[in-house]
């Protein structure tokens, strides 16, 4: 991969393995669940003082749980995505029984719930073990992980940088090797833009694919659940393990007979990617990571694939977006007690407000406009196996700071300014995924963002295999490199 800088890795030899290979190792009884799980714990502690990532480690409950795998073996041991074993992080939006739950609110700083939510509770039925909750901004509303309960998440490649958000703990627990795979969740880019900045992928599944929080939007298209690993094939591994219908979910759908690790490992090179850097003038991308992406699609021509510089029509698609995201913030957080409201920082409230402030016309609109939207890409879809563009225009900035004040001279006003990239994906309900595809000259990662056809997560995977082969291989993980 292109200007890639030293990855030196000083953790436990299992954790500088991948998920595939330990849950191999874990289904043959060559490593035993507690050897894995104690490598993990190792990690952790090796790494936290410097990344502020897994903000609420479980060593008591994930040494406890390895005596249910037995069970859980008898049922789902078969199960193309049986975990064996394998520790995972869980957003701390997302609640694990036992296990403090804070939504990185004041107002939340010492909740323990005692359920664990649906989709999680699948998970530890298929043989994950949660190791630990990682760190989001408040109430997941950020593109950089911060907030006033635990503080930064920090970047791993430039500890003085930012890890995106708001899935920054869990990208960067599976970028420095505390864990090997971490569940997260998307509404702007959260599991996409930390996976840009942190070098790991981050894939936002279709709406309904994997499950999410019934009892709270069960119905809402835009707020997913997905998986973070670092390479294409534990993405597959993990996307497995957490997909399948359930009614509790009234979006759920069927998992695809073939799994998703097949399709990967069935990948080839040519594939047909339809590339447009900044989506047609769409948003400002700097020039360091076009480069990057360029030289990315130019790796693919020469290993077979084809690449055409195209892009669909996308018309009203930030109107549209920005409606139904301010939709969301005041139908969920919006209607939170008032005694929880009055923790939240400014730029929450501020999506509130726009939510509340939205006349019916321009609810409809959105929802006409999105359609429009999906049939373009549909459209565009039949040409090509994936639309290939920027997750991130500008590189990480400051931990310091929630948004970068000013792109291409223009001034940000909101925090959402920033992330226009991530809007498509989720208007037209199509899955996505951001991938690394080179380096920064000052050695920070660039994500490539793909976007696949309806319910295409297996296209999407196939071709980010053929691309991550093409490139040379998916990053290791590595130690913080501090500033």
């Amino acid at each position: 991969m292109q200007n890639t800088p030293d990855t030196r890795f000083t953790g436990p030899e299992l954790c500088a393995l991948t998920a595939t290979e330990v849950v191999a190792l874990l289904r043959r009884g060559e490593v035993a669940p507690s050897e894995v799980l104690e490598a993990s714990l190792t990690r952790i502690a090796q790494v936290e003082p410097a990344v502020n990532a897994v903000v609420t480690p479980c060593p008591d409950r994930a040494r406890a749980a390895l005596s249910d795998l037995p069970d859980a073996a008898k049922a789902a041991r078969d199960h193309p995505g049986w975990l064996a074993g394998l520790p995972i992080g869980v957003k701390d939006l997302t609640a694990v029984s036992g296990v403090r739950c804070t939504m990185g609110s004041r107002a939340f700083a010492e909740f323990v719930p005692d359920t664990t939510d649906p989709l999680i509770a699948r998970l530890e039925g298929r043989g994950a073990v949660v190791v630990g909750k990682t760190n989001t901004p408040e109430s997941g509303a950020g593109g950089n992980t911060w907030n006033h309960v635990f503080g930064p998440t920090r970047n791993p490649w430039n500890t003085a940088r930012n890890c995106g958000g708001s899935s920054g703990g869990a990208a960067v627990s599976v970028a420095t090797g505390e864990v090997w795979l971490s569940h997260g969740s998307d509404l702007a880019g959260s599991l996409r833009t930390p996976a840009a900045y942190s070098g790991v992928i981050g894939l936002r599944p279709s709406p309904g694919r994997v499950g999410g929080a019934p009892d709270l939007h069960g119905f809402n298209t835009e707020a997913v659940q997905g998986p973070m690993a670092r390479n294409v094939a534990d993405t597959a591994l993990f996307l497995d393990a957490m997909c399948g219908f359930d009614p509790i979910w009234p979006l759920s759908i069927d998992a695809p007979q073939t799994p998703y690790q097949q399709a990967v490992a069935q990948a080839g090179p040519r594939v047909r990617i339809g590339f447009a850097p900044d989506l047609g003038g769409f948003g400002f991308v700097d020039p360091v990571i076009r480069a990057a992406m360029s030289a990315a699609m130019a790796a693919v021509e020469r290993a077979g694939g084809r690449v055409e510089e195209t892009c669909p029509d996308l018309p009203g698609l930030e109107r549209t977006y920005l409606t139904l995201r301010a939709m969301f913030w005041a139908a969920l957080p919006g209607r939170a007690a008032p005694e929880v409201q009055a923790h939240y920082k400014p730029t929450l409230q501020q999506n509130i407000a726009q939510g509340r402030d939205l006349s019916a016309d321009t609810i409809y609109d959105a929802q006409l406009g999105r359609t429009l939207l999906y049939h373009n890409m549909r459209r565009f879809l039949d040409r090509f196996d994936v639309l290939a563009f920027s997750t991130m225009g500008v590189p990480a900035g400051p931990v310091e700071q929630e948004f970068p004040p000013v792109i291409d001279g223009k001034p940000v006003t909101d925090y959402v300014d920033w992330l226009k990239f991530s809007f498509l994906s989720v208007v037209t309900g199509l899955p996505s995924l951001s991938m690394p595809c080179g380096f920064t000259p000052d050695g920070m990662p660039v994500g490539l963002q793909l976007i696949g056809p309806p319910r295409g997560e297996a296209t999407l995977l196939a071709t980010a295999r053929a691309i991550e082969d093409a490139l040379g291989g998916p990053l290791p993980p590595i130690d913080p490199r501090t500033a």
